[in-house]
């Protein structure tokens, strides 16, 4: 099976190309401070690196959050249309997952996934890896203050994983080889209503919420 998979919940964008578990491509891009969209080149890339076009991709699995409200917007669709266009199913993978699924050195265990949330803010969520290093979630996401991560982590007996944490590591597409039980249990999402898990609103619609006493109509 050719997998396309894409996760751009942090300023970096990662893509990789799978046949069935192997990467056979992969690449990332800038996603905060470009002058253009550099993620949908990446794809591009990767696919012509692979040898696979568009219509080759049997399953596209995109980052589904929590992060990046802009960045995963253009995640989002452009899995989308990639989706659309092969006529294959899309799969969402929590992109907190792909943090200890991205690092194949790990030893079996359970572990704390850690993604800032700025303003002093983390995303947290609990995951387990078995002796074939497959990742179930153990501890469901939620937003906690940064002070509280160290003794989060050791409340449930795991090690913190993430960026400035004790193991160091950053979502990665190239994780989703490692959420197989974790896709084939959830199923695909609809392609025409899925939307990301963005943790929290985008900042310019805070602002005009907070400037207008209201709360942005959207959609």
């Amino acid at each position: 099976m050719i997998t396309l998979a894409l996760d751009a919940s942090t300023y970096t964008g990662t893509v990789v190309i799978f046949r069935d578990r192997d990467v056979v491509a992969e690449g990332q891009s800038h996603m905060r401070g470009a002058e253009r969209e550099e993620l949908m080149p990446t794809v591009a890339a990767a696919l012509d690196e692979a040898g696979v076009s568009p219509r080759d991709i049997e399953r596209v699995v995109c980052g589904a959050g929590p992060g990046s409200f802009t960045s995963l917007r253009i995640a989002a669709s452009i899995a989308k249309g990639l989706a659309l266009g092969a006529g294959c199913p899309l799969f969402a993978a929590p992109s907190l997952a792909l943090i200890p699924g991205s690092r194949p050195d790990l030893a079996p265990g359970p572990y704390l996934a850690v993604l800032d949330a700025l303003r002093g803010q983390a995303y947290v969520a609990g995951y387990s890896l078995d002796a074939n290093g497959l990742v179930s979630e153990i501890l469901p996401l939620r937003l906690e203050p940064v002070a509280e991560v160290e003794s989060l982590a050791r409340a449930a007996g795991a090690r913190a994983i993430g960026a400035g944490q004790p193991i160091e590591a950053a979502p990665h597409a190239r994780g989703v080889a490692r959420l197989e039980a974790m896709l084939v249990r959830d199923g695909p999402v609809s392609i025409s209503t899925w939307e990301p898990r963005y943790g929290r609103k985008a900042e310019a619609q805070a602002k005009w919420e907070a400037a207008h006493g209201r709360p942005l109509q959207t959609g």
